[in-house]
């Protein structure tokens, strides 16, 4: 290995520039090599550490040893892994070598969100630069990373996954080729498919790394009837050095070792129970894409549901459903337990002119509590919800808010009128995911948990979850006629 020499303040020297590039050009067959010569371990940031993890070492030898039997050998690698084992470094310094040793390379890297790619993914990409010796030789960017004396030919981009923007994946036809697919379980197939034509490109990689969350699709399928073109290995969150046992511990006790969620967050298994998605993707797409005839829901009795939030990230939500017809959401941020409560007030005056509001339904747990107390002193019949109470059916549901959400996901699945236009909807029901605890009941991921995803906490789908509290009866009514001049949605000024 080529020693390390140290970077030179300001701008580099001449003769520093030419070592720099000898060294690095050894480098081409050997990204361990490279990863401990860019990087001055065990000093300044890095301080603690000596070099790569174990999984990650032994991926990065696996790469070498491929170039060394076949120079002109294409790469597969799939990991499926826990959280938290450092996928995002190791991609960092796959790109970072990558780009190094391959001149005019053209890489794509996503992930399954837009969120997960730029928070994560790119960030990491970003330390790492920073911390290479040949960091100089690139420019990084909210979307690319290129080289600065060849930008047009010799780049990586970062391009969020879509079904609809598929042809982004496709004419990577440079010498050398580079894919990376972060969280793969979620990316659609389409975007596999397109992919597939840059690996009949000599020498190209296809690195795709993620939790294995689904038993359906393509990451699954390198593992099983793909194996074979595959080099495909997983990763269990509790022998890697820089993952939080302290949480891997807490998970074990909430979830169960058993359950899926261990096995996929922790041990970097595949569910038992098959695709850990909630709530189907395409049942929601039908229910924003078909209307209910009024006549299936405008006797039904209407329900409210909100979900109470006070600052942050997080959303109060207020859901307005009637039968199978979902009429509104209404959303506010940081709103304090006062400021909630008299929008709540307003909602109730408004739906009440319709002679059809049955049930108000309130999270009561945290500040939701007092969101609860202040409309009761108003005279208004609320009714508390504690989503982490004892459920109806405690052989089936680990607690109420699975139990909510359950009523809610097959009425999405018998077909419901939900807003076309929200896609903050859209991925509040779908995003969520789900196991069984040590008792086999379900029970849904927790909020904080969807956050390290890369996901916001699902107000919306807890909102109309809410409004699954409770059965309101069988009450239907054989006449309406609202008030004159009144359409649900409009402000009540009075």
């Amino acid at each position: 290995m080529a020693q390390r020499q140290p970077k030179p303040k300001g701008i580099p020297s001449t003769q520093f520039e030419q070592d720099l590039l000898d060294d690095i050009g050894q480098f081409y067959d050997d990204p361990i090599g490279y990863v401990m010569y860019a990087f001055t371990w065990g000093e300044g940031e890095l301080a603690d550490f000596d070099g790569p993890d174990e999984w990650q070492a032994e991926q990065l030898i696996r790469i070498a040893n491929k170039f060394r039997e076949d120079p002109e050998t294409t790469i597969r690698e799939a990991t499926a892994s826990g959280h938290g084992i450092g996928k995002g470094t190791e991609t960092a310094w796959i790109i970072l070598w990558a780009m190094s040793t391959r001149p005019h390379l053209n890489g794509v890297i996503t992930a399954n969100t837009t969120t997960q790619l730029t928070t994560k993914t790119w960030r990491e990409l970003a330390l790492w630069h920073k911390r290479a010796i040949n960091g100089h030789w690139f420019d990084w960017s909210a979307t690319s990373f290129k080289h600065v004396d060849h930008p047009e030919t010799w780049f990586c981009s970062a391009i969020p996954n879509s079904e609809h923007n598929s042809e982004a994946f496709a004419g990577l036809h440079a010498q050398h080729v580079l894919l990376i697919f972060d969280e793969a379980s979620a990316i659609p197939d389409v975007i596999w498919e397109v992919a597939e034509g840059a690996m009949t490109t000599a020498k190209a990689m296809w690195f795709v790394y993620g939790n294995p969350t689904k038993n359906t699709g393509r990451f699954r399928s390198c593992f099983a009837e793909d194996g074979h073109r595959w080099e495909h290995h997983q990763i269990d969150s509790r022998t890697c050095k820089m993952t939080n046992k302290k949480e891997i511990k807490e998970w074990e006790e909430a979830y169960g070792e058993d359950s899926d969620f261990f096995r996929v967050r922790v041990k970097g298994q595949f569910p038992r129970a098959g695709n850990m998605q909630f709530i189907s993707s395409e049942w929601v797409d039908k229910c924003r894409n078909g209307e209910i005839p009024a006549e299936a829901w405008n006797l039904q009795p209407i329900v409210m549901g909100v979900d109470v939030a006070r600052y942050g990230d997080d959303k109060t939500v207020i859901a307005v459903r009637q039968g199978r017809k979902l009429h509104e959401l209404r959303k506010y941020r940081e709103k304090n337990t006062m400021e909630v409560a008299s929008l709540v007030v307003a909602a109730i005056k408004e739906w009440k002119k319709t002679s059809q509001l049955a049930a108000v339904f309130v999270d009561e747990i945290g500040i939701g509590a007092g969101v609860v107390d202040r409309l009761r002193m108003l005279g208004h019949d609320i009714i508390g919800v504690n989503a982490g109470s004892k459920p109806s059916d405690d052989k089936t549901y680990y607690n109420k808010r699975i139990e909510m959400w359950d009523r809610m996901r097959k009425w999405l699945r018998d077909g419901a009128d939900i807003t076309k236009d929200d896609p903050d909807l859209r991925i509040s029901l779908i995003g969520i995911e789900y196991g069984f605890d040590d008792k086999e009941r379900m029970r849904l991921e927790r909020k904080k948990d969807m956050k390290k995803r890369g996901l916001d906490s699902p107000d919306e789908g807890d909102a109309i979850g809410f409004t699954f509290a409770e059965d309101v009866g069988d009450f239907q009514l054989t006449h309406f006629e609202p008030q004159e001049g009144f359409e649900p949605g409009d402000e009540d000024n009075g």
